[in-house]
């Protein structure tokens, strides 16, 4: 868990330029709205950290699930692009909008409060070990088996016909 925590800093590292570098473009050259700026900013970073997660980060579980990685794709931007924009957004809107801080400055202090969420999302939800069914990799529609249950013999009253009708 600690090796993978220290890569997935390095990659936030390499993101974290991305980030900025994208910011400083659209908000410090093309004099972009900091928070239009800071969205954008932040998709480049979640777009630029998949990757690397993918292949470098979470790469011992995403080796015989190549087939998923759209799903993982998508996951990752729901749920560390989520975290990421609501939190970059909110945190930008109080230091700079509120607190009058430097874009670059308050920037650098978002970052750091979402990472540790972002780590467990991917970690947890992600990019999940394999034969879990935590994440949407392993998704099973019917993870208690309740379409095996439903036969034409059951009565509306009776319990297995409770389960088929509540799905």
């Amino acid at each position: 868990m600690f090796r993978r925590w220290v890569t997935f800093n390095l990659v936030g590292g390499l993101g974290v330029l991305v980030q900025l570098g994208v910011l400083s473009i659209l908000v410090g050259w093309m004099e972009w709205h900091y928070l239009l700026g800071t969205a954008l900013a932040v998709e480049a970073a979640v777009l630029h950290n998949f990757l690397w997660h993918e292949h470098w980060t979470w790469a011992d579980r995403t080796a015989d699930a190549r087939g998923a990685a759209f799903g993982r794709f998508l996951a990752f931007n729901l749920a560390n692009g989520g975290i990421s924009i609501t939190g970059n957004l909110l945190l930008m809107r109080l230091m700079v909008g509120g607190f009058a801080m430097h874009y670059a400055a308050a920037n650098l202090l978002t970052i750091v409060v979402c990472s540790i969420l972002n780590f467990l999302a991917s970690d947890r939800f992600v990019f999940t070990p394999s034969g879990s069914r935590r994440g949407t990799a392993d998704f099973d529609p019917d993870p208690k088996g309740v379409k095996n249950l439903c036969t034409k013999q059951d009565l509306p009253e009776s319990p297995a016909a409770w389960e088929c009708s509540s799905f």
